[in-house]
């Protein structure tokens, strides 16, 4: 896992690990990628935030519960409109109505698929502890 910080405020820094399940990783990658995180270090002690982004279906709630209780204490991040409600394949009987159904989710991030600038708020509101 990568440490990053953001370019703007270097006290706030997180470690991502990613559920990246569809289109929104590609938004995902931008914003990691956008100038506005910086690589601080290789390696932590664990992700201090989730992000499940793009479609859960139901088959793929164990393994993604899984993830996230492998690392007690990390934040997760709803990243996207499928991962949030369901998105377009909302009325399609195998895929979850949204991850908040099965865990505790610190963060919405609205869109389909979200611009990568909001990922980057997310992590602000996260890190300053304002839950949304």
């Amino acid at each position: 896992m990568t440490r990053y910080a953001l370019t703007s405020d270097s006290s706030v820094s997180v470690e991502v690990v990613s559920a990246s399940l569809a289109c929104c990783t590609l938004e995902l990658q931008a914003a990691l990628n956008s100038g506005a995180l910086t690589r601080v270090s290789e390696g932590g002690t664990g992700p201090s935030v989730i992000v499940i982004a793009g479609t859960v279906t139901d088959a793929l709630v164990p393994s993604v519960l899984e993830l996230i209780h492998s690392y007690p204490g990390a934040k997760v991040m709803s990243f996207g409109a499928c991962a949030t409600s369901g998105g377009p394949y909302w009325d399609s009987p195998p895929v979850s109505k949204g991850i908040d159904q099965f865990v505790e989710v610190t963060a919405y991030v609205a869109g389909c698929p979200p611009r990568p600038d909001a990922f980057i708020q997310a992590i602000q509101e996260i890190s300053s502890d304002r839950v949304f």
